[in-house]
């Protein structure tokens, strides 16, 4: 039995440990695609913008080379804090459905970084604000998700279990796929295309790209609608207020799609895998316990309550002589056996 715990924590131990080592390698593949398709990039862009500066000192001999960096480095500063110095932007950042946006990317973990506190009341502002409402937000997509999860996840496998007699693992796996087909149909790829058509700069891969980032909580910040749509728009913050319920709610119905996955029972042995000693531990103490409170619960029962609140008091020596010179002079009857089959029973 200790050589079978042994090999159950060793075995665990190396699955967990090839897990780490595919986690990095998985990293590191990613790194070394991401700088061989985006190097080449960077390097032409770099070299786009040192000709168009060199183009334009030369053509505006008054402008020095000093005071054109000043200019260019206020100008990206601004520009870091969502404010633009070009003459069609005049829209303000900080009005209250832009400052509701920002507060649900902050709440959600988004985080798009294209507008940020500009002073530092707003800074210290921020801190606290994120320092409990991002518990409380946590707390709030939990109790939802639960109670999401009863109604299109729980009911219906146990209503088709019962239904079609299918084993729950299998029909677990139907469901959770299904689930995650129609929330990607619904929050990414038809939102993606009404993207395509409300913001004139996107075309598709680029609206499904904030689609999915957004809706996964990476939010790079590389896209944000509202920018090139509210020019034309008559309405530019019913379209910002459409787009923060729509980031919360997509938000909900991926978490479903997550919890859904991870209550799969093939997901479960998989995970036990890797905590197997844990699991198995946890199991034992808990059957332990079980056990002792039925066998209390037993005793308790069949014992005489007068016995439970006055316990037997316990002879004294010179007694227990006694008893015993008393058995040794009484002579040995058996017992008969309908009496001890009857004791028994």
């Amino acid at each position: 039995l200790v050589g079978h715990r042994l090999a159950e924590r060793r075995r665990s131990l190396l699955n967990f440990a090839l897990l780490v080592a595919a986690y990095i390698v998985y990293l590191l593949t990613g790194a070394w695609i991401f700088s061989a398709i985006e190097l080449p990039y960077e390097r032409e862009l770099r070299l786009e913008l040192l000709d168009a500066r060199r183009d334009f000192l030369g053509n505006n001999t008054c402008v020095s080379d000093a005071r054109l960096e000043e200019l260019l480095a206020r100008a990206l500063e601004a520009n870091n804090y969502g404010v633009s110095v070009l003459r069609n932007d005049d829209s303000d950042n900080w009005n209250f459905v832009s400052s509701l946006f920002f507060s649900s990317t902050v709440l959600t973990t988004t985080g798009y970084g294209h507008t940020v506190p500009l002073s530092d009341g707003g800074k210290a502002f921020c801190i606290f604000y994120s320092l409990f409402g991002i518990p409380v937000t946590l707390f709030f997509l939990s109790v939802a998700v639960q109670r999401i999860m009863v109604l299109v996840t729980r009911r219906p496998i146990s209503y088709l279990h019962r239904r079609w007699a299918m084993s729950k693992s299998k029909l677990a796996a139907i469901h959770a796929t299904c689930l995650a087909i129609v929330t990607a149909s619904l929050f990414i790829l038809v939102p993606a295309w009404v993207f395509t058509s409300l913001e004139s700069d996107w075309d598709f891969l680029e609206s499904l790209y904030f689609c999915f980032m957004s809706l996964t909580t990476i939010g790079l910040g590389d896209y944000v609608p509202g920018q090139t749509h509210t020019q034309d728009s008559p309405h530019p913050q019913l379209y910002r207020l459409a787009i923060t319920l729509y980031l919360l709610l997509g938000l909900v119905c991926v978490l479903v799609v997550l919890e859904t996955c991870c209550e799969l029972p093939q997901m479960k042995r998989l995970a036990r895998r890797f905590n197997h000693e844990n699991v198995r531990e946890l199991d034992s103490e808990t059957a332990n316990i079980i056990d002792l409170d039925h066998t209390g619960g037993r005793l308790s029962d069949h014992s005489d309550p007068v016995m439970a609140h006055h316990p037997p008091a316990i002879p004294s020596v010179s007694e227990q002589a006694a008893s015993l010179r008393q058995d040794k002079s009484a002579p040995y009857t058996p017992v008969p056996g309908s009496a001890v089959n009857g004791n028994l029973r």
